[in-house]
């Protein structure tokens, strides 16, 4: 099927062929006629797929189907986004496809100026990408009018669940005319996801290409068993001996991410972090470095492990494996798309080991495993608990087993030999107590006055599933 057979306007065509692009993904081609006919959408696709050109496309033309050429408009397409890097590359596409006939667009996010922000807006977008934090600022200060928007697109929204932001999504929604189109895009269809749709969407069609939380195909996925001490050593040899030319490699913490790239430029390896704590321009900057192929390796958290689209990223390293086992397949979307092979690798030491039991149950198979030479875990290390920092006030959800602690009369998956994984099981752990999960419906944001208390430390079991707070701005 060729982009003509959806029903695109010229202009379009012409921008979707200057892209390189020649034949619509499955998503686009089943999305972009249902959203041509206004009909409301729960779209869920792997990252990777072009979920954003399935809906940017179809929007822009309705757009100017309908629009009064130089006449000042109000804001007319609504897109939340839950990371500012996700808004910056929709707005990014809309004015990319949108160029042989431009609408105007803006973005509204954190961690920048409040008045740019509000003289774009005075301008008079048609199209506003925005971070929901954020957008409920100028909804509080009166700088924004969401009273005629046509279309509202919930992009990631399994991640803006993940991170708290329901209450602040169900807030927009009751500022929105009752009549409107209304767009969801995931990549995984929760439970929690669902009771969502069924809240706002009407008689909408469903697509799904993807099966829930599946691996993308086109990566190739390994795990390399090393004791935990010992993985950023075994990280540069992979640079350094050419087996890793560029990657992206996640950490869990901020301050894992800035201690490990420091020691990676220690060892002589070109390398930038991007978090949280960033400024807007140092991770715009430290992305721009990754894609010129001036950095080597890109060190970050889960913000980046959605919305960042590296174009031929040949490997995504989990330095540490993610405490929100869904999170693995996340991450590794960023390698492996539009058609391009790439590969997942997972440094694992023994503390990780029931975590990698529980990606391996989301993935439905094991694996491979293949040990470095020079590199083989010592089998008399013992697990530790993995510390993180919480925030105060965020709850801590319903414990789940310890990591490396095999399920009675259940054998630790095979490796590519056959052999069992080259770590020993803990003897006994103490449990934290359980405590409810963040979830559809629940409040997640703590008050001003919790938020201005200093963070405390706890001890975290490996496997545990964590509030999506950690990294958590006003994005």
């Amino acid at each position: 099927m060729s982009f003509a057979a959806l029903g695109l306007a010229p202009e379009l065509l012409r921008a979707v062929a200057d892209q390189g692009y020649t034949e619509p993904t499955p998503v686009q081609s089943e999305a972009i006629p249902l959203v041509l006919a206004g009909r409301d959408l729960l779209a869920g696709a792997q990252t990777g797929t072009g979920k954003t050109a399935a809906f940017v496309l179809p929007i822009l033309q309705r757009l100017h189907a309908t629009r009064t050429p130089g006449a000042r408009s109000p804001i007319r397409v609504l897109v939340l986004a839950p990371t500012r890097e996700l808004a910056l590359q929709v707005e990014e596409m809309v004015r990319t496809y949108g160029a042989g006939r431009p609408v105007r667009s803006t973005t509204i996010y954190g961690g920048v100026g409040f008045d740019p922000q509000v003289r774009a807006l005075r301008a008079g977008p048609e199209i506003v990408v925005a971070t929901p934090g954020r957008l409920l600022d100028h909804v509080a200060q009166r700088t924004i009018d969401l009273s005629r928007v046509e279309i509202l697109v919930l992009d990631e929204a399994d991640r803006m669940l993940d991170m708290g932001f329901i209450r602040d999504i169900r807030r927009i929604i009751a500022l929105l005319p009752a009549r409107r189109q209304n767009l969801l895009f995931s990549a995984t269809f929760s439970d929690q996801i669902k009771d969502l749709a069924r809240a706002f969407l009407v008689n909408p069609a469903y697509v799904q290409i993807a099966g829930r939380n599946t691996a993308p195909e086109l990566v190739d996925q390994l795990v390399l068993p090393v004791d935990r001490e010992r993985k950023r050593e075994l990280l540069s040899h992979l640079v350094r001996s050419g087996r890793i030319d560029q990657a992206l490699v996640f950490t869990r913490t901020k301050h894992g991410a800035n201690r490990l790239a420091e020691g990676l430029a220690r060892d002589g390896i070109s390398v930038a972090a991007i978090h949280g704590n960033k400024s807007q321009p140092q991770r715009v900057r430290a992305l721009a470095d990754l894609k010129a192929g001036r950095v080597t390796v890109l060190v970050a958290t889960d913000i980046a492990a959605r919305g960042i689209d590296i174009e031929a990223l040949p490997h995504v390293v989990n330095f540490e494996l993610p405490m929100v086992t869904e999170d693995y397949v996340h991450r590794i979307g960023r390698t492996g798309r539009a058609g391009v092979d790439g590969q997942a690798i997972s440094l694992v030491c023994v503390d990780e080991a029931r975590m990698l039991r529980d990606i391996e149950r989301l993935l439905g198979r094991a694996i491979p495993t293949e040990t470095i030479a020079g590199f083989e875990p010592d089998r008399s290390i013992r697990p530790q608990a993995i510390r993180l920092r919480q925030a105060p006030g965020r709850p801590m959800p319903a414990q789940r087993p310890m990591a490396g602690r095999p399920a009675v009369g259940r054998p630790m998956p095979a490796t590519r030999t056959g052999a069992p994984r080259p770590w020993q099981a803990p003897a006994s752990v103490a449990r934290l107590p359980a405590r409810p999960p963040v979830g559809f419906g629940r409040p997640a944001q703590p008050s001003q006055a919790q938020a201005a208390r200093r963070p405390f430390e706890f001890a975290a079991l490996p496997g545990e599933r964590f509030a999506r707070s950690g990294d958590r701005s006003r994005d």
